[in-house]
């Protein structure tokens, strides 16, 4: 059953050097095999063998000492709970720390091992000293908001193939609300706020007010939905009042209105030159008169229509006075506007064509709707109302 355990000491060996520490002898457990030189004597005295000379093997300590540290078991309770962790063992760890147990894990370390933590703490230091100083830069902080300086590419191209993926999805008609939503949203950050982002480093100023401006001019019909209705769901109605160029048509406006985009953020200023102050007063009226024509235009044509899109009546009331097609109208409003806040007077006039030569088409086919479904008096609104998108202009 018991193991002698004793205790090694000896003044000096040969080498002259001094031996006063325990050692377990547990491994040779009933088998502690003497050779013929040894003397074996009682458990009250000492016990001499060549093979342990000039050590000498006190059988007083037999109870208490180890010489050889045994082996732990994967299954034992004080091994497995070195691999617990908890805030208590972490604690009873910081508490057992020693400087004699810091320099014996120094003196195991390797060139890899150090090399390795050598790197880590290099990689840290380096970034908490870079946003250590970009958080003390004043600048950071000048234009409301820190992420407006560095452009995220990764966010916006992410952005992107998101919209892409919703928008094959909402073809094929399996589309949620929420993709729906990605898809405005993905479409509107590549228009008002990648190209000035590209073209000068940063964002600042307009290219911010005009992202929540489109946002909020597009859903502004399905606002009408909620007024009337009380929720945002479409309805169900008759498909000859879905009216629809032909598909290299809509191809072609949609690429002419993303060229258009960039081409503004490239013609215009530097977002920081583009001046403020009273100088914008203009730019902030035609939003308010493109969000007022664009809701009332909507507003309008849902009250003297069923479910929103087929018409009951011919409009002649709100801006419908004054042109055709104040729906269309406003859009090509808020692009235009978008244009001049940047300054890009030529982007202005390119945009002012893409869409008078797209909704033209489109204008033609729902007039031909109009005249059979209501005839003359359609005819007669078209005669008293002359203009179509631009008043006293087209």
């Amino acid at each position: 059953m018991g193991t002698p355990s004793t205790v090694l000491h000896s003044p000096k060996n040969l080498l002259g050097i001094t031996f006063n520490f325990k050692t377990s002898a547990a491994h040779f457990n009933k088998h502690l095999v003497c050779t013929p030189h040894s003397r074996v004597f009682s458990a009250d005295k000492s016990v001499k063998s060549s093979l342990f000379s000039p050590l000498v093997i006190n059988s007083g300590n037999f109870r208490n000492g180890h010489l050889l540290k045994p082996v732990k078991s994967a299954i034992s309770d004080e091994f497995s709970s070195d691999f617990r962790f908890s805030p208590q063992v972490l604690v009873q760890k910081l508490k057992n720390l020693s400087f004699d147990s810091i320099i014996e894990t120094i003196s195991g370390l390797n060139p890899f091992t150090v090399t390795k933590w050598v790197v880590i703490a290099t990689i840290c230091i380096a970034a908490l000293k870079r946003v250590v100083n970009f958080m003390l830069n004043p600048f950071v902080w000048m234009y409301f908001s820190w992420t407006w300086l560095f452009w995220p590419w990764f966010m916006a191209i992410s952005l992107g193939i998101y919209g892409v993926y919703c928008f094959i999805k909402h073809i094929n008609g399996e589309s949620s609300i929420f993709e729906q939503i990605s898809i405005v949203t993905s479409t509107f950050t590549w228009l008002t706020l990648v190209p000035p982002a590209f073209s000068n480093g940063f964002l600042e100023g307009w290219p911010f007010v005009f992202f929540f401006v489109y946002h909020y001019f597009f859903f502004l019909n399905v606002s009408i939905r909620k007024r009337l209705y009380g929720d945002y769901n479409a309805r169900p109605h008759d498909p000859k009042w879905d009216v629809n160029v032909p598909n290299m048509y809509r191809v072609l406006f949609a690429v002419g209105v993303m060229v258009g985009h960039w081409l503004a953020a490239f013609e215009g200023p530097e977002l920081h030159l583009i001046p403020g102050g009273w100088t914008n007063f203009a730019i902030w009226g035609l939003i308010l008169v493109t969000l007022f024509t664009q809701y009332n235009a909507s507003l309008y044509l849902a009250k003297y229509s069923e479910k929103i899109v087929e018409p009951t009546a011919v409009v002649h009331f709100g801006p419908y006075r004054w042109v055709r097609h104040p729906i269309y109208a406003s859009t090509l409003l808020l692009f235009f506007t978008y244009f001049a806040a940047l300054r890009a007077l030529l982007s202005c006039l390119y945009i002012v064509a893409v869409c008078v030569l797209y909704y033209d088409q489109k204008a033609k086919l729902e007039e031909a709707l109009m005249v059979d479904t209501f005839g003359e008096s359609y005819v007669e609104y078209s005669n008293k109302v002359k203009y179509k998108f631009i008043p006293f202009v087209y």
